[in-house]
C-alpha cells in the first residue's frame, strides 16, 4: 500500500461516525486533496469545547462560520461573539463564486448556498437586542472576582448584599450598588454597625473606585433591566433550525473588562440555569468566542479560576465553548487542556519569538507520521488547517491537514438596510429593548434618607420652638420681677410705706 492510500485509510478510520456529523472538508497530503479522506466532526462531541487558531487572514472567521451554520442546520442553536463585525453575513445565502466551485470540485462535495436564522444582539448602544443583567444576579462572590477585591472588601460586599436581602432593596444597576455602599458608612452607619459590625470607610472607598473604573468601560449599559433570559439563546425555527445569535462587539475591543464581565456572567447564568444533560447526540448550545485573548489578557487570577471551573463543568449541561484566537498561547493552559477539537490555521514566522510560538503550538497536536507539524504550520494556505478532534468514544482522531469547505452563507457583512430589517423582524426586540427603571435600592434609600432628614428637621424645629418658648417665659418672668422690684424700691413706694407706719405708730 502506498503512502497516499495509507493516509486515506487512516483518515477514514479516524473520522468515521455512526451518528450525525459536520463535514469540514477533506485531507491533504503533499499538496494533494484526497476527497475520500473526509474530515467529519461528530455532533456528539461538539460539547467537548474547541479552539480555532491562526494568523490574521488565514480563514479563522470563515471556519467559525462553517461550523456555526452547519450546527444551525442540524438544529443546534449558536452564540457568536462578533468582535470584528464580519459575521452578520451568516443571515444571507452565499452568492457563489468561481473559487468556491473550484474548491468544492476538489473536495468532490456539492455546494448549496443557504442562510441561517439569525438574531443580532448587543451589549452597548449599537443596534440590536440589548443584553443586560442585574447586580443581584451577579451576587457578591462573582462581582468581587470581577472587581478583583481583597478578602476584606469581599466580606464587606457580602454584608451589603445581605443588608439588601434583609431589607428588600433590589440591586438592579451600579447606581443602586454605589448608593448602598455610600449609605453603609454615612446615613446608615449606626444601623449597619448595630446589625452587621463596623464597616471601614477606606474599604468602601476602594470598592467604589473599582466600580467607577468598571463603569468607565461601559458596564452601566450592561447592568440593569430587563435581564436577558439565557433560555432565549436556545430558540429554533418552525423547521427545526437553531438560531445563530450574533453578539456585536465591534466597540468592545478597548474595554476588555466589560467583555470579561459579560462572558463570566453569561457562563455562570447558563451553568446555573441549564439542567444536567449527560451524554447527548448533539449539544444544546454552542458558543464561539472570537478574539478570545480579550477575555484572558486583563483577567485577574480569581477570574481565570472561575472561567476554568465553568469550562470544565458546563459540558455536562450540553454546552460547547469554542475559542477563536491568533495563537493557542493566548488561551491559558488549564483551559487549553479541556478542548477536544483543535483547528489550527497557518502561523507566520517573521521573528524569533514567532518561531518559538510555532514550536510550542506544534506540541499541542498529536504526532503524525504524515506531517512535520512545525513546518506544516507555516505552509498552510488560506482556508486550510490542521485538524485534531475526538471520535464518538472520546478518543483523539489523527492529525490531518484539511482543505476546508466554503461557507454556505455570505462571506461578507450585511448592508445597513439588511441589518435594520433583520433587527426589526426579531421577536425579541420588544421584549428586551424597552426602558425599565423600577423602584430599586437607589430610590428606596433616597426616600429613606429624605424621610430621616425631614424627621430630623422636624425634631430640630420642635426643639428650637421649645427653647424659644422657654426663653420667652424666662424673659417675661424676669421682666415682671424687675418691675415689682422697681416698684418696691422706688422712693414714692418707700415714702408711702413709711407714712403708713408713722400714722400707725402715733
Amino acid at each position: 500500500m502506498d503512502k497516499a492510500a495509507q493516509f486515506v485509510e487512516e483518515i477514514q478510520k479516524g473520522y468515521t461516525t455512526k451518528g450525525d456529523y459536520i463535514y469540514l472538508g477533506a485531507g491533504m497530503l503533499n499538496g494533494n486533496v484526497h476527497s475520500q479522506a473526509s474530515v467529519k466532526i461528530p455532533l456528539k462531541t461538539m460539547n467537548r469545547h474547541g479552539l480555532i487558531a491562526g494568523a490574521t487572514g488565514t480563514g479563522k472567521s470563515k471556519t467559525l462560520q462553517i461550523i456555526a451554520e452547519n450546527l444551525s442546520e442540524k438544529g443546534v442553536p449558536v452564540l457568536l461573539m462578533d468582535v470584528k463585525g464580519d459575521l452578520s453575513g451568516i443571515a444571507k445565502a452565499s452568492e457563489g463564486a468561481a473559487f468556491i466551485n473550484e474548491r468544492h470540485a476538489k473536495l468532490d462535495f456539492p455546494f448549496s448556498p443557504k442562510n441561517s436564522p439569525a438574531e443580532i444582539l448587543t451589549l452597548s448602544d449599537q443596534r440590536g437586542i440589548r443584553l443586560r443583567a442585574t447586580v443581584s444576579e451577579f451576587g457578591p462572590v462573582l462581582l468581587s472576582r470581577i472587581l478583583d477585591l481583597t478578602s476584606t472588601q469581599t466580606g464587606i460586599l457580602a454584608i451589603i448584599f445581605k443588608y439588601c436581602d434583609d431589607n428588600h432593596l433590589p440591586l438592579l444597576d451600579l447606581k443602586d450598588l454605589k448608593k448602598i455602599i455610600q449609605y453603609s458608612t454615612e446615613e446608615g452607619e449606626e444601623e449597619f454597625e448595630e446589625n452587621y459590625g463596623r464597616i471601614s470607610k477606606a474599604s468602601t472607598g476602594a470598592i467604589l473606585r473599582k466600580i467607577v473604573a468598571l463603569e468607565q468601560q461601559g458596564a452601566d449599559l450592561f447592568f440593569g433591566e430587563r435581564s436577558f433570559d439565557v433560555k432565549d439563546l436556545l430558540r429554533k425555527t418552525e423547521e427545526g433550525k437553531g438560531f445563530v445569535n450574533i453578539l456585536r462587539l465591534t466597540d468592545i475591543q478597548d474595554r476588555p473588562k466589560l467583555f470579561s464581565t459579560f462572558m463570566l456572567s453569561l457562563l455562570a447564568e447558563i451553568y446555573t440555569t441549564f439542567p444536567e444533560k449527560g451524554d447527548m447526540d448533539k449539544p444544546e448550545l454552542v458558543m464561539f468566542i472570537d478574539e478570545a485573548h480579550l477575555i484572558f489578557e486583563e483577567a485577574s487570577d480569581a477570574l481565570l479560576d472561575q472561567i476554568e471551573s465553568i469550562v470544565k463543568l458546563i459540558r455536562s449541561k450540553g454546552v460547547g465553548i469554542y475559542f477563536v484566537t491568533q495563537n493557542p498561547a493566548d488561551v491559558p493552559e488549564e483551559v487549553l487542556g479541556q478542548l477536544g477539537l483543535k483547528i489550527q490555521h497557518a502561523l507566520r514566522a517573521f521573528t524569533a519569538k514567532d518561531r518559538k510560538a510555532i514550536k510550542l503550538a506544534a506540541e499541542n497536536y498529536p504526532v503524525s507520521e504524515f506531517y512535520d507539524t512545525k513546518n506544516m504550520l507555516t505552509a498552510l494556505g488560506i482556508g486550510e488547517a490542521l485538524v485534531s478532534a475526538l471520535d464518538e468514544k472520546g478518543r483523539p482522531s489523527p492529525l490531518v491537514a484539511t482543505m476546508l469547505r466554503a461557507p454556505m452563507s455570505r462571506m461578507d457583512v450585511l448592508t445597513e438596510t439588511e441589518l435594520d430589517r433583520l433587527i426589526n423582524e426579531s421577536q425579541l426586540v420588544s421584549k428586551y429593548n424597552g426602558q425599565i427603571d423600577r423602584e430599586s435600592a437607589y430610590e428606596i434609600l433616597n426616600k429613606k434618607i429624605e424621610i430621616a432628614e425631614r424627621t430630623e428637621a422636624q425634631e430640630k424645629a420642635k426643639k428650637e420652638r421649645k427653647e424659644v418658648t422657654k426663653t420667652s417665659s424666662r424673659r417675661r418672668t424676669s421682666s415682671t420681677e424687675g418691675a415689682v422690684i422697681k416698684v418696691l424700691t422706688s422712693a414714692t413706694f418707700i415714702r408711702g410705706v413709711l407714712g403708713i407706719l408713722n400714722k400707725f405708730l402715733k
